[in-house]
């Protein structure tokens, strides 16, 4: 069906006041998932980046990429190990971490932002000590698995002030210069914090938080960090959901405006999410 113009002016109409309220503010947004495997909703998550920096919308891009590094892996003989749901890193896979991550995947992303009309810069955590990583205590040993102890985000500042999409890959090092992987929801919820961002945007392969999980009729769409507790309690907040949901919460109490849990296997959802009154999925604030 084609859309009038008439059609076309109201849509730009109606997102106005959107645009008003996020003009130079900071949106951090945490791509994975579905959204990164397809190439027709990685072409849309582009444009859509392009179009919120080209409208003055300072757009930070965090990224992980757990199936290219287990390619990798295979490829070169090295077998992917998974602990808690955990990548196993020893050093060998450290390496491999970081050449994926920060090569491959940073670049191809910044080649594809490129194309869509956007200038982007690829960073990942080891430059100018953006994050500095300590290893994760657990209480089976995970190797180069790592959590933020410190983040510098000047660099990122500088890249944003000179007009740029800085794209991070989270790869860090400790203070004696060894590689750890970072899990990309953490290093996305410190990075918002540290920018004291005005949204903190994790892509899923699901709807957002779900009263229950087999009915996706069932999107919670706000939920204060207060009622996370109890939510918790009551088993609506389990497995995987938990570490994405704290993440949301730790971004809000350290000062990001507000976090959003959305599925980033529709088309365009960033747009939806911030343009629309209705959303598209969870708003934690």
């Amino acid at each position: 069906m084609e859309i009038s113009d008439k059609t076309r002016a109201q849509v730009l109409i109606d997102a106005l006041p959107y645009i008003q309220e996020y003009n130079n503010k900071v949106v951090v947004i945490k791509y994975g998932g579905n959204a990164m495997q397809s190439e027709e909703l990685k072409q849309a998550v582009m444009s859509d980046i392009v179009l919120l920096s080209l409208i003055g919308i300072k757009v930070v891009l965090v990224h992980g990429g757990g199936p290219e590094i287990s390619g990798m892996l295979d490829k070169v003989g090295i077998e992917s190990k998974f602990i808690g749901g955990l990548r196993y890193t020893d050093k060998d896979t450290a390496e491999i971490v970081q050449m994926v991550l920060a090569g491959k995947v940073n670049k191809s992303l910044v080649a594809l932002l490129q194309k869509h009309g956007g200038k982007a810069v690829g960073l990942c955590g080891i430059d100018a000590k953006m994050l500095t990583a300590k290893k994760v205590v657990s209480e089976v040993d995970l190797g180069y698995v790592g959590e933020v102890s410190e983040i510098d985000p000047s660099i990122i500042i500088d890249t944003l002030n000179n007009g740029y999409i800085p794209v991070v890959a989270t790869v860090a090092t400790d203070e004696d210069g060894n590689v750890y992987n970072i899990n990309a929801d953490t290093a996305a919820a410190s990075i918002a914090a540290a920018l004291k961002a005005e949204n903190l945007i994790l892509m899923t392969d699901v709807k957002g938080l779900l009263k229950d999980k087999d009915d996706e009729s069932s999107l919670i769409p706000i939920v204060n960090v207060s009622e996370v507790a109890i939510l918790k309690k009551k088993g609506i907040i389990k497995g995987g959901m938990i570490p994405k949901t704290e993440c949301c919460v730790e971004a809000v109490r350290r000062g990001v405006g507000r976090s959003f849990i959305i599925d980033g296997r529709i088309a365009h959802s960033i747009l939806i999410e911030m343009f629309s009154n209705e959303g598209i999925g969870t708003m934690f604030k």
